[in-house]
């Protein structure tokens, strides 16, 4: 069990809580395959999914997540609430708090959104991204499919590639695989590698150093959205500076080295096209292992006692 009431990031997430969540999602991976094995452990449980940013892989496989675990899953279509009409996120969790809903998933572009809500409402919260501070489920999806296919994470060394100042899912990875006791090196333009430096990460501008002899290597997209002002002259600077093809990854990276991306894909620009369908990508694989990881902290976070 979790034994906490929200899930909002893996700053403040224990090496310990982290392993249990992957050794569940290990168990919840079967009843993916097989929908015989699908034990409606959270009949009883309703959820409620706020999605104030746009999302396919996340709000749908919490969606899928719950539902496998036997939850009732609704989402609140923002564009049809009550906050199109100016209701604050504090009041549109309390109203949502008193229909006896159990678990709150909140995605928000505002940084902190996810711990204002949980300070305010009973249910318990998990964080689905808030702005770029943190996506624990996304880390959390990460280290089970580096897990799943390296075993340990002792000494490994994993480059994640690309904007990194506007990157939630990299916060959360950086966070998770320290405690894991993974290498890190952070790469990208001087100007978004933003300040992860600071947690005692190395960072880098030059791709060939960060993916020398890497065991895994994460490309990130770049997330136009987040952008104030260009970071970069243009796209095909950053894809000759930046991007990931086929012939330095076999020249600089492990023969084995895993290739992954939270998605979406900006192909031809962070990965090449024959980078995101080799052999040694596990992009799709990612996918699957979100709903299960999702269902693994869906089933812990409750078994952890209810807060109401």
């Amino acid at each position: 069990m979790l034994n906490r009431k929200d899930v909002l990031g893996l700053r403040d997430v224990s090496r310990e809580e982290i392993l249990s969540i992957l050794d569940m999602a290990s168990e919840m991976k079967k009843r993916i395959d097989n929908p015989e094995l699908r034990i409606p452990e959270l009949k009883n449980t309703s959820i409620v999914t706020l999605f104030y940013e746009n999302s396919t892989r996340t709000k749908t496989s919490f969606s899928l997540a719950g539902k496998y675990l036997g939850a009732t899953v609704q989402d609140l279509g923002i564009n049809n609430s009550s906050v199109k009409k100016g209701e604050s996120l504090i009041d549109t969790g309390k109203t949502i708090d008193q229909m006896g809903v159990d678990i709150m998933i909140m995605r928000n572009s505002l940084a902190g959104a996810p711990h204002v809500l949980a300070k305010n409402v009973k249910a318990h919260v998990i964080n689905a991204g808030d702005g770029a501070n943190e996506h624990p489920t996304q880390a959390l999806l990460d280290l089970y499919t580096i897990k799943d296919y390296k075993k340990s994470f002792d000494g490994l060394k994993v480059a994640i590639i690309g904007d990194i100042s506007h990157s939630r899912v990299a916060r959360s990875n950086v966070f998770g695989l320290k405690k894991l006791g993974a290498d890190v090196t952070l790469a990208g333009p001087s100007t978004m590698l933003g300040g992860l430096g600071k947690l005692g990460i190395h960072t880098t501008s030059d791709i060939r150093e960060a993916i020398s002899n890497a065991d895994v290597i994460m490309g990130l997209r770049i997330q136009f959205e987040r952008f104030k002002t260009m970071s970069f002259p243009g796209l095909e600077e950053y894809r000759q500076l930046f991007g990931l093809n086929a012939e330095i990854i076999k020249k600089y990276a492990k023969k084995d080295v895993l290739i992954m991306h939270p998605g979406p894909v900006n192909r031809g620009i962070e990965l090449s096209t024959e980078v995101v369908d080799s052999c040694n990508s596990v992009i799709n694989i990612q996918v699957k292992n979100g709903v299960a990881v999702r269902m693994a902290v869906l089933k812990l976070l409750m078994e952890g006692g209810h807060v109401r």
